[in-house]
């Protein structure tokens, strides 16, 4: 139990962080350089310039990201369901622990097909020995005819024979034209090349087209024209496209021209010797530069592996992609707030409408009007009730007024003072009145006789 203990207290611990920076680095070393094939989606382009997309096929998907100073040089600017040939190398983004692919180079995969189709048959015939410099004829000494297998209405015709004029006006041409674009012009091509074996009429044979797509060329990167190029018995220039163009007629041929007009030049007579020495220089000193290059190449992948790996500018990327995210979950969640205060916004707008203070007026004015129309009743009540109780006490008073004695032949005697009620009140010839019910009679005191 000690000495486990002890073992566990001397092994390396670990952070998230550590572990992350570490399988990146081990990541990045044991896949420096890839070619992935897939359907993009979720493809993003924020502002910062750079494109973050996942590759997938009918089972798995991949994240990638293509930095900004590497997709300004893509051809086209992909979408969701583009299917894409990237070259990559493998990282691992630290903060989330995902792994991906940093996207170098991306190109359609319909035209990446066919470059690997390309390489795939070159390394097959290559194999078979299709190449080797030691099946090559060499250019007779004396050309007096030649044979042109291309159209017969295309540039590369006309490009030859216009050098040949120049330089060589003696030599006669035969022309076997053909189609050299479609899918069925390589047949064409190797139906030409055996007619031409099979009359045995020029000294040597140019097989080629102008300039053109990968596309365009396609026909002469055929297996089957490799090989009736390879059986022919007349020597056989490849002249086709450009001097950047290359295809496998190229590598099976005696020679390859850079050029119909360069083909040309190569069967003239006053430049034969010297264009086959240029030639065969060229090609000892384009395999001694290949695998120059092939081994520079190798040295330089490995100085931008470690480069990588230390350099600020992988951090600068690792932050400005979580800089992105940020920004991208920023957006959504403001988006969201946004949704939410809308949402509460037309909740209150809708209580508002409930709560309408012209609909409280509305029914204020309807309960003033029952309240005002109840106080009226109400008031003719009780004006009614006074009245007949004002009635009832008029009526009382009336029965208890003096002016009710008066009527019955009573009489009230008053004085300056008042009403006189006692003798004591008055003074002989003191002057008195005397009211009673139909008006009022001036007295004077004769005199005073209070009861015994």
């Amino acid at each position: 139990m000690y000495s486990q203990s002890n073992s566990a207290a001397k092994q390396s611990v670990y952070t998230v962080s550590r572990l992350n920076r570490e399988i990146r680095t081990i990541l990045e070393r044991g896949f420096a350089s890839i070619v992935l094939t897939g359907e993009i989606s979720n493809f993003v382009a924020p502002a910062s310039g750079h494109w973050y997309f996942s590759l997938k096929d009918d089972k798995s998907q991949v994240r990638a990201a293509m930095w900004r100073g590497n997709n300004r040089y893509a051809k086209f600017r992909p979408k969701d369901g583009d299917q894409v040939q990237v070259q990559a190398r493998v990282s691992l983004y630290e903060p989330r622990g995902d792994y991906q692919v940093i996207v170098e180079h991306m190109e359609a995969a319909g035209e990446g097909a066919l470059k690997q189709e390309f390489e795939a048959l070159k390394m097959r015939l290559a194999a078979q020995g299709l190449f080797n410099s030691a099946h090559k004829k060499p250019l007779p000494g004396t050309i007096n005819k030649v044979g042109v297998i291309t159209s017969s209405t295309g540039a590369a015709i006309k490009d030859i024979l216009t050098v040949l004029k120049r330089r060589a006006p003696q030599l006669e041409v035969v022309i076997y034209p053909c189609q050299v674009q479609g899918d069925t012009a390589h047949q064409g091509i190797i139906d030409k090349l055996q007619l031409a074996n099979a009359r045995n009429e020029v000294d040597v044979l140019i097989v080629g087209r102008g300039g053109g797509s990968l596309e365009d060329l396609w026909c002469f990167n055929n297996e089957h024209l490799a090989h009736a190029i390879f059986n022919s018995q007349l020597p056989v220039i490849s002249a086709v496209g450009h001097e950047i163009d290359t295809t496998i007629s190229d590598f099976v041929a005696d020679i390859r021209a850079a050029t119909p007009s360069a083909a040309a030049e190569l069967v003239s007579p006053d430049s034969i010797q010297l264009k086959q020495s240029i030639h065969h220089q060229k090609q000892r000193l384009y395999s001694a530069w290949r695998h120059l290059l092939h081994d520079r190449a190798q040295q330089l992948q490995r100085l931008q592996s470690r480069l990588s790996q230390q350099h600020p500018a992988n951090q600068l990327m690792q932050q400005q992609q979580r800089l992105d995210e940020l920004q991208m979950r920023l957006h959504h969640a403001m988006e969201g707030r946004l949704s939410h205060q809308r949402g509460h916004l037309n909740q209150l707008n809708m209580r508002m409408q409930r709560t309408n203070p012209g609909t409280q007026v509305a029914a204020a004015k309807y309960q003033l009007q029952q309240l005002s129309t109840r106080l009226v009743a109400v008031q003719k009540e009780q004006l009614y009730q006074a009245q007949s109780q004002l009635a009832q006490l008029a009526a009382r008073l009336d029965s208890i007024s003096p002016l009710a004695v008066l009527a019955r032949g009573y009489s009230i005697t008053k004085s300056e003072q008042g009403i006189v009620k006692s003798v004591t009140q008055v003074q002989p010839q003191q002057q008195l009145t005397t009211v009673v019910a139909d008006g009022e009679i001036m007295t004077q005191v004769v005199c005073v006789q209070p009861k015994s």
